[in-house]
């Protein structure tokens, strides 16, 4: 079995137990690509630099990143930098033989870029242009699956490369919930997302309305409906994952003892291929 597991950035997610539980997974002869978000660590280096983070919102109401020159640059020097070094670091501790890749390495992780965006503000809608972002289209699964099969752990950050209308490249930003999915569909694996939550709520202010699963298009349907702020894009992930091949994605805390193996066991929130059936195609307009 492969499992794709991302850790999330933000400031309430410890990665302790999740390295720790990969550690043991890939011991007991699993297959694991390590993925992480960061978006936190940029944002405290850009206001550490004097820089304020900007954020916009598409005319489909979901929020994301603009990603100016400056913040891209941020960005690799956070990401491929010190947050992917940080998480080598301590599998290779913890005995794992872990490699760390941006997306531009191999062509790992390839799309093209939007230079420009659509926003709304102030009820209006705009193109917001000067945007490093892009939507990934291509994983270069060989690379990837030649590393597990010689034994290593991957572990992946963005920027990734994005196309230029010119047949050139440069190094953008990209959703690193979608760029888990692009991976595990690319790799048909198992895709474990682990946040600051223990799942997805129909209340999102109710731990106790978790919802376990979904493996009906209506099951899925209460899964969107449900969906506010952070959570819209864990769930387009999710369904990305789903249509590009991946077996199944679960969204889990990362605060456990071992995150990995009781997402895989039933914790968290589950969607199940079979939850897509005549689902509604997914956004592709998002902000990065």
């Amino acid at each position: 079995m492969t499992v794709v597991v991302k850790i999330g950035g933000a400031r309430a997610v410890d990665p302790e137990g999740a390295l720790a539980d990969v550690a043991t997974l890939v011991e007991g002869g699993e297959q694991v690509v390590l993925t992480h978000g960061g978006s936190t660590a940029v944002d405290e280096t850009l206001e550490d630099l004097g820089q304020e983070p900007t954020y916009v919102e598409t005319p489909g109401g979901v929020v994301g990143r603009f990603t100016d020159e400056e913040t891209m640059d941020v960005f690799k020097m956070v990401m491929p930098g010190k947050l992917n070094t940080d998480l080598v670091e301590s599998l290779q501790n913890a005995g794992v033989d872990a490699v760390g890749l941006s997306g531009t390495d191999g062509k790992l992780l390839e799309g093209k870029r939007k230079s420009a965006v659509r926003v709304k503000e102030d009820g209006k809608k705009k193109i917001k242009r000067g945007d490093h972002s892009g939507t990934i289209d291509s994983v270069n699964a060989d690379l990837l699956e030649t590393l597990l099969s010689s034994g290593y752990t991957p572990v992946v950050s963005v920027p990734v490369l994005g196309r230029e209308k010119d047949g050139g490249y440069t190094a953008v930003n990209a959703d690193a919930d979608r760029a888990a999915a692009a991976i595990a569909g690319a790799l048909e694996a198992d895709l474990v997302v682990l946040t600051d939550v223990a799942g997805i709520y129909e209340d999102p202010d109710d731990e106790s309305t978790k919802i376990d699963s979904a493996a009906t298009p209506a099951e899925f349907e209460t899964i969107k409906a449900a969906a506010e702020g952070f959570m819209t894009k864990k769930v387009m992930a999710a369904e990305e994952a789903l249509e590009s091949g991946a077996s199944s994605v679960t969204v889990a805390t990362a605060n456990a003892d071992a995150p990995v193996t009781d997402a895989l066991e039933g914790g968290g929130t589950t969607l199940e291929s079979g939850a897509l059936a005549d689902s509604d195609a997914t956004e592709t307009e998002v902000a990065q």
